[in-house]
């Protein structure tokens, strides 16, 4: 039997199984990490060789966008919804929203959630009786290990884990993300005989910009937040991503397992990164494309085939229509989804994609303010009428007035203008863009 190497050498890869049991699902997605960190989307800072390796053995979307800050997409992905729906504040989501573990868990899987949570509302160290946010039971998940659940703490050195059937723990000297790495391993070898949905929200690589265990800093006390540690951080991401990636090797689970790496939001404001195109100021929290344009890679060895490369437009609400079709569900006729399934872009099996993406921004945290806007490849107009052609112009300096636009640009603004006429606005949204 031929093995099959990627470009790393402990992603090697075994024949499928004459059995067709029902797809596994793990969502993994960064924290703070744009389109531009990757060297395969053309990044030139950052050491990422077993991201880059599964896009090349699987798919890359080019086009995928999340929304400018952290809550907002979680929300989002997690519902299928876009924001003007259910978003209730930063760190918040209702727990009476159906989302996609809930679905997952409803048609026989099993679910987990392992990484941040975020969403159980603004004072960490309150009791969950006390909460108005949701905790994963609520939003549907089996099994967790979680940062940032009723206490912060730290997710890095010395990280703060709050298990399933535990109470929250401190576990001096060790680090989160590999706690949270061997977790996952053990939730595979759980459940390798059940049909299972994993979502990895990382902590990494959010700041504090601090040490890895493998950058000769890490065993330094009283270290502070610094850029420079952010590539270490980049390449453990992708350490990680490349340890799950054996470990569904390794227990012969790889072939029926679609693996999707994303990221919350762009990069942070403090870190410039080195692309192909030029340098890159990270724009997290903004709307523009430093802020919301992520990496999408999908990996599913004999159902996707290797190198593809897709244009098509992503937004944040695609996830959970998405994750039906792969288990060959519906989305029930009672839950409202704005989104569109990528499935068949990821089989090949149909090239149906979306004309435009939307997004409706209103974090209410900081001093973000409230935006509103219709994108499409090239061409984006928000909701107080400003219009860019923000393929070449990222960001967003010069707005095109309609008195000089030529036939392709004001179709285009029609197009884009029809979508918000569609959307609602909140009282006093476009006032404050």
């Amino acid at each position: 039997m031929g093995k099959l190497f990627l470009h790393m050498p402990l992603l090697v890869f075994v024949a499928a199984c004459a059995s067709d049991p029902p797809p596994n699902i793990v969502l993994i997605m960064a924290d703070d990490m744009g389109y531009e960190t990757l060297s395969v989307n053309g990044g030139l800072s950052y050491n990422t060789p077993y991201l880059d390796s599964l896009a090349e053995h699987g798919m890359r979307f080019t086009h995928a966008f999340s929304t400018p800050l952290c809550t907002p997409s979680r929300v989002q992905l997690m519902t299928g919804k876009y924001n003007f729906r259910n978003y209730r504040g930063f760190g918040i989501l209702d727990p009476q929203e159906q989302t996609m573990a809930t679905l997952l868990r409803d048609l026989g899987y099993t679910t987990g959630v392992v990484g941040k949570w975020q969403l159980y509302g603004n004072e960490y160290q309150r009791t969950l009786a006390e909460s108005e946010g949701s905790t994963p039971t609520q939003s549907g998940f089996d099994e967790f290990a979680l940062w940032q659940l009723t206490e912060l703490g730290s997710r890095y050195q010395s990280p703060t884990v709050h298990y399933s059937g535990r109470e929250s723990e401190v576990f001096p000297e060790l680090y989160g993300p590999d706690l949270f790495a061997d977790y996952i391993g053990e939730f595979f070898k759980r459940h390798r005989e059940d049909p299972f949905f994993l979502y990895f929200p990382m902590v990494l690589p959010h700041d504090p910009f601090v040490p890895t265990p493998d950058h000769p800093d890490f065993d330094r006390s009283e270290i502070d937040s610094d850029p420079q540690y952010f590539p270490s951080m980049i390449n453990y991401v992708d350490q990680l991503v490349g340890r799950i990636a054996n470990q569904l090797n390794a227990l012969g689970l790889d072939r029926r397992t679609l693996l999707l790496f994303t990221s919350d939001n762009g990069t942070h404001r403090s870190i410039t990164s080195h692309h192909e195109t030029g340098p890159i100021r990270g724009k997290k929290g903004y709307p523009d494309a430093a802020g919301t344009h992520v990496p999408l890679i999908a990996y599913w060895p004999d159902t996707i085939k290797p190198n593809i490369i897709s244009d098509a437009l992503i937004d944040f609400t695609d996830f959970l229509p998405t994750l039906m079709d792969v288990v060959g569900g519906t989305v029930p006729d009672h839950v409202v989804s704005d989104g569109l399934s990528f499935y068949g872009q990821l089989t090949g099996n149909t090239d149906t994609t979306r004309q435009w993406i939307y997004c409706h921004y209103d974090p209410g945290w900081g001093s973000f303010q409230p935006a509103r806007w219709a994108q499409d490849h090239h061409w984006k107009l928000y909701g107080d009428g400003r219009f860019f052609n923000w393929s070449v112009d990222r960001e967003e300096k010069r707005i095109l007035e309609e008195s000089n636009l030529d036939s392709t640009a004001l179709f285009a603004k029609n197009k884009l203008q029809d979508v918000l006429n569609r959307m609602p606005v909140l009282d006093g949204m476009e006032s404050e863009d």
